[in-house]
């Protein structure tokens, strides 16, 4: 009896454990894959090598070229890919369920737009005299956005149909101020920089970037897992979270502001993506259920290898140019929304 049910306990222990493992050699595969592609292809197994060469786990000799590409541009770009598509969909799956909305996505409190605002000031503008980076002047951006939506929702007072309609004014509100600078201020090739950096692009990161994106939502992630069965309160709405003793305002501020900074922190490095947090979801939704203790991770490993993926994608589809990030997501978001929204129909 004894043994039936220690073989029992294991087995639901080993599961979950396989499971991990599996998607983190997927993800080490698609990472593995994106570090070979480029003008100098790279095998898989160099790329292997170098990590284990730089961990002090092997000491393969290797060409000297391959590990400097490696390590000083494509692997920062590969990782950071990971963490921003990781980060949009956990966003994307927090915001659906603050605002019981299927619409929703990380970009609806007008991030996005404050971003593009602050960016834009500072490469058409100038300011801040050259002191203020391109990525400082977009979080700048965005936190005045998120603040603004706050102000205009009544705080943690404003219920979802109020947050969304203030996100929706705010939006409007810096995308106006986008274009007004845009056309007014910027020369051809300014308008032309600021617009490829709009649409996203991973061309510029490098390990500092990885290094806070992967600080910023991995404790994302850990927050968003301890406040996971108050989320599943909210799907009731409000009144009912209240009733399970959810202290809503609370949990709404926190939840919101989390938001805010993993999306402002990945807007301000690569720029506007869309379609990661709105699809992701859904789709991770689809395969383990509205459950937030397991749904939360299963965004976050199917955004980082879905990002990873379109980053291959964007390189590759046409020779000798990369496209931004954000073509590449809404040619496959789309498409692979409506297949969701048809299987949903059909199920209902």
């Amino acid at each position: 009896m004894e043994t039936s049910k220690s073989g029992r306990l294991l087995s639901r222990v080993a599961a979950p454990a396989g499971l991990f493992l599996a998607c983190l050699a997927a993800i080490a595969l698609v990472v593995g894959i994106s570090v070979g592609i480029g003008d100098m292809p790279i095998p898989l197994s160099t790329t292997y090598f170098a990590i284990t060469n730089k961990l002090g786990w092997t000491s393969v000799e290797l060409n000297r070229i391959h590990e400097t590409v490696i390590w000083e541009y494509r692997l920062s770009r590969a990782l950071v890919a990971v963490f921003c598509g990781a980060g949009l969909a956990l966003c994307g799956a927090i915001m659906q369920s603050m605002l019981r909305n299927p619409l929703a996505e990380p970009y609806v409190l007008g991030i996005s737009a404050g971003a593009s605002t602050g960016a834009v000031a500072v490469v058409i503008l100038g300011i801040g005299a050259g002191a203020v980076s391109l990525s400082a002047g977009a979080f700048a951006g965005a936190f005045a956005a998120f603040i603004l939506v706050a102000v205009l929702s009544n705080g943690a007072r404003g219920g979802p149909d109020r947050t969304i309609l203030a996100g929706v004014a705010t939006s409007q509100l810096f995308n106006a101020a986008t274009s007004y600078v845009v056309t007014t201020s910027g020369n051809a090739q300014q308008a032309r920089d600021v617009m490829f950096w709009l649409l996203g692009s991973f061309s510029g990161v490098r390990w500092p970037e990885f290094a806070l994106v992967s600080i910023v939502v991995g404790l994302g992630l850990i927050v968003c897992l301890f406040y996971s069965r108050l989320l599943d309160a909210f799907a009731f709405g409000d009144e009912a979270a209240a009733s399970l003793g959810v202290n809503v305002g609370r949990t709404r501020i926190i939840l919101f502001a989390l938001t805010a900074v993993i999306t402002a922190t990945i807007v301000s490095m690569v720029g506007t993506i869309g379609f990661v947090g709105l699809v992701v979801p859904h789709a991770a939704r689809f395969v383990v259920g509205p459950l937030h203790i397991r749904l939360l991770p299963a965004c976050a490993i199917t955004g980082a290898i879905f990002m990873v993926l379109a980053d291959i994608a964007s390189r590759i589809l046409i020779p000798q140019q990369v496209l931004p990030i954000g073509v590449v997501t809404a040619l496959v978001g789309v498409p692979f929304f409506s297949i969701i929204l048809y299987r949903l129909q059909r199920a209902s």
